[in-house]
């Protein structure tokens, strides 16, 4: 019979190990749970590896990590030793393909989750390549995919890199299965679930694993129709090999995949030949409760011990604090509310304010708390008084905002207050973004934001300037961003600062012609607005967007013009960007900006 895990819970520790003497440290014989990661090791809990390696160890797990691995021979997942349970593998906080290349499909030079922030310390593909290298280490050991490259290609996907529609990314690698979203929920009740087989049989068949995995929240397995639970209801997908025959069935995929996500309801099945993936519904998001307890875990916030090189991602996110999960936008382009969900999940202010007061005693605290805020900062406390379950919406903000929709501004701005009023506390920032559409249904609160908490730069997304194409983005109407410009612009000056909007701008979006480029140019050009750098637009897998471009129509199945080749892509971006050799990334308010993360 297999050993059990401790009786007791685990105490944490001061960070999980990467090494054979820190599991000694800490009298671990062996692991239950070995997770393997694109990133590096970042002990905080904006990186997902620790934020679940912390969750696992709190529920009695003892739980290792291996970050960025060699991929090319078993040696580095070796070291631990072969984990009792099974081997989590992430490409880590990008899709691989995109870490390591531009929208014009030209490499990167550097790649900002590693130490000294060099490139090519991940593969391409990445969830592929290390479940390969994890199975060659330990034959029959189960290997669950999880974080933003396999939640968004769980199912059959348009990759933009080799032009071509790819199956689910779990029948391409052969893992035993995804767990796709926020995975606190899903993966600490498959862990139970592979230790209750382990203490009745004593192994893990990995035929047999498989349809027992079928059901369990947050989860994508392959099988039949017959490993169905029964009395469940079932979200037919078109085929693999339909999507291959019409690209229009990936716009139906894509719209039944979101249905699926967001009502939280039924099973998603999809056939690829004689084999099947099918996804239960999402696993149970966090509460308040729930995401206060996370975020009181013993991160250290800072690199294992282990690196020497400084890691750009950490430095970013050091005195920064995640106020919620979740985005309600929905927009077309964007992964956030494909994987983190679009119903808001908000922590206490006291546990916000609690983190802050941590943050101030690290080492080299400077008094600037960096950024308050989320997907879209001023979406804090947001809640949905419908019945989400039989909700059709795409976005609960366009094309207008939802009357069961519910936030408050002021909330937010009383919020940043409190967190000023920390002691040692002496700047607060928010610079992760807002939605202007929720901005300016409260103009005294959005003044205050204005005139205290800007810090010189205001990043907002307006995108794009022509009406039809924000419509394909799923974006709110320019005028609205042009209301929040006058006032920006007025209450600036009130507060005797100079401050400037960082606008995101988009180029060669499915919908957006030569001409539609030239329409933003004059506008940019006749306030004197100089960019200088726009995104051109990526189709991201799994993405509304991406199904658009493939497709070459708009969800509803319209024809929309397509820039696809990378010769007209080039002429769109360079109406904004005449020197297209930089790199791709946001625009700048009167010349000034800074780089746009990538999503």
């Amino acid at each position: 019979m297999a050993r059990k895990r401790h009786a007791q819970p685990l105490a944490q520790p001061y960070v999980l190990p990467m090494s054979r003497k820190e599991m000694d440290d800490l009298g671990w014989e062996e692991l239950d749970i070995l997770l393997v990661t694109g990133d590096a090791y970042v002990d905080h809990p904006s990186f997902g590896a620790p934020l679940l390696g912390r969750w696992l160890v709190r529920q009695g797990f003892r739980t290792g990590i291996c970050a960025q691995p060699a991929w090319d021979r078993p040696d580095d997942i070796l070291r631990l030793g072969r984990p009792r349970l099974f081997a989590g593998v992430s490409a880590g906080s990008l899709d691989s393909m995109v870490a390591h290349y531009t929208a014009f499909r030209k490499k990167r030079s550097d790649d900002a989750y590693t130490p000294g922030g060099k490139a090519g310390a991940r593969p391409n593909r990445a969830c592929i390549a290390y479940t390969n290298v994890v199975q060659r280490a330990f034959p029959g050991l189960p290997v669950i995919l999880g974080g933003i490259e396999a939640s968004l290609r769980r199912v059959s996907h348009y990759d933009f890199w080799s032009d071509s529609v790819r199956k689910s990314v779990l029948l391409d690698s052969k893992a035993t299965a995804i767990t796709y979203g926020m995975a606190e929920d899903s993966i600490a009740t498959l862990a139970r679930t592979i230790e209750a087989i382990l203490e009745d049989v004593g192994e893990v068949d990995l035929r047999a694993l498989r349809p027992q995995l079928a059901g369990l929240p947050g989860l994508a397995v392959a099988g039949t129709r017959d490993d169905v639970p029964e009395n469940t209801e079932v979200i037919e997908l078109p085929s693999h090999e339909a999507i291959l025959e019409d690209p229009k069935a990936l716009i139906e995929a894509t719209r039944l995949l979101e249905k699926q996500v967001h009502q939280n309801k039924a099973m998603a099945v999809q056939a690829t030949g004689k084999r099947m993936v099918l996804i239960s519904p999402p696993g149970l998001l966090l509460d308040t409760a729930g995401l206060d307890e996370v975020a009181g875990l013993p991160f250290t916030r800072l690199p294992h011990p282990a690196y020497r090189e400084r890691i750009p991602a950490a430095d970013m996110i050091l005195t920064s604090v995640t106020t919620h999960r979740g985005c309600s936008g929905g927009c077309s382009f964007c992964t956030l509310a494909l994987h983190q969900g679009r119903t808001i999940r908000s922590r206490s202010k006291a546990s916000l304010l609690k983190e802050v007061k941590a943050i101030t005693e690290v080492k080299g605290w400077t008094g600037s708390i960096s950024d308050v805020g989320g997907p879209s900062a001023n979406m804090w406390g947001a809640h949905c008084d419908a019945d989400q379950s039989t909700c059709e919406r795409a976005s609960c903000l366009t094309p207008r905002i939802c009357k069961h929709y519910k936030v408050t501004q002021r909330d937010f701005v009383s919020l940043l207050r409190s967190v000023a009023d920390v002691n040692s506390v002496d700047h607060v920032r928010v610079a992760s973004g807002w939605r202007i559409d929720l901005a300016v249904t409260d103009m005294r609160s959005l003044a205050c934001m204005i005139r205290e908490f800007v810090g010189g730069q205001a990043k907002v997304a307006p995108e794009h300037q022509v009406n039809h194409v924000l419509k394909l983005m799923r974006k709110p109407g320019f005028e609205t961003f042009e209301t929040f410009l006058d006032l920006f612009d007025r209450e600036s000056k009130k507060a005797g600062k100079k401050q400037y909007v960082v606008p995101y701008l988009m180029s060669a979006f499915p919908g957006c012609t030569e001409e539609d480029m030239h329409t933003l140019h004059d506008w940019l050009d006749a306030r004197g607005w100089k960019p200088e750098q726009v995104q051109c637009f990526i189709p991201l897998p799994g993405t509304a967007a991406a199904a658009m471009f493939h497709a070459g129509c708009d969800m509803q199945g319209n024809p929309i013009h397509v820039a696809k080749t990378d010769a007209e892509r080039l002429r769109q971006h360079a109406i904004l960007m005449p020197d297209t050799g930089r790199p791709p990334g946001q625009a700048s308010h009167r010349g000034r900006g800074r780089k746009r993360p990538r999503k």
